[in-house]
């Protein structure tokens, strides 16, 4: 997460530059938001991919499998891509959670989406100037994210343990 707010902080204006007018809609920033979020994310993606397939190449069936003389093609989408795609998938839904959080915590800060458009972190940022009187305005939304990031996981886990249970 720390990454991506890295990013999205060196793309905010300066205050110094706080007489400069930026007209964005909240597609431009929804789009930005979630591109910086998947940019960040991607390197840990290849270097997991690439890792996984490194170690499945190295395996017996697939030495198997170039022994019996068959095609590039056919080892990497019958041998080795099935046994990668279940940590891919759960690394995937995992950093759908992330995003969620970085993208929550970006709307907290005031750089998520304009006003008029919904975002869980800039309603939690609104209410809480009235936590101590009423604190529902603060715990909807945080419940909101943290249950969908929690919902995400646990189908993490779920899948993780359905593609285990097939490939056995």
């Amino acid at each position: 997460m720390l990454p991506i707010l890295a990013v999205i902080f060196s793309l905010a204006p300066s205050a110094g530059a706080a007489n400069v007018t930026v007209s964005t809609t909240a597609d431009e920033v929804n789009g930005t938001t979630t591109s910086i979020a998947a940019l960040t994310g991607a390197p840990g993606v290849a270097r997991l991919a690439r890792g996984l397939t490194l170690d499945v190449g190295t395996r017996d069936y697939v030495r198997a499998a170039e022994t019996r003389g068959e095609s590039a093609g056919y080892i990497m989408f019958r041998e080795i891509l099935p046994n990668v795609r279940g940590p891919l998938i759960v690394d995937a839904t995992l950093r759908v959670g992330y995003a969620i959080f970085a993208i929550g915590t970006l709307g907290f800060l005031g750089l998520g989406l304009p006003p008029p458009d919904p975002d869980w972190g800039s309603m939690v940022n609104e209410a809480r100037r009235f936590m101590f009187t009423t604190a529902w305005g603060v715990i909807w939304p945080s419940l909101a994210i943290a249950s969908l990031v929690v919902g995400l996981s646990l189908l993490a886990d779920g899948l993780r343990e359905e593609l285990a249970r097939y490939q056995r």
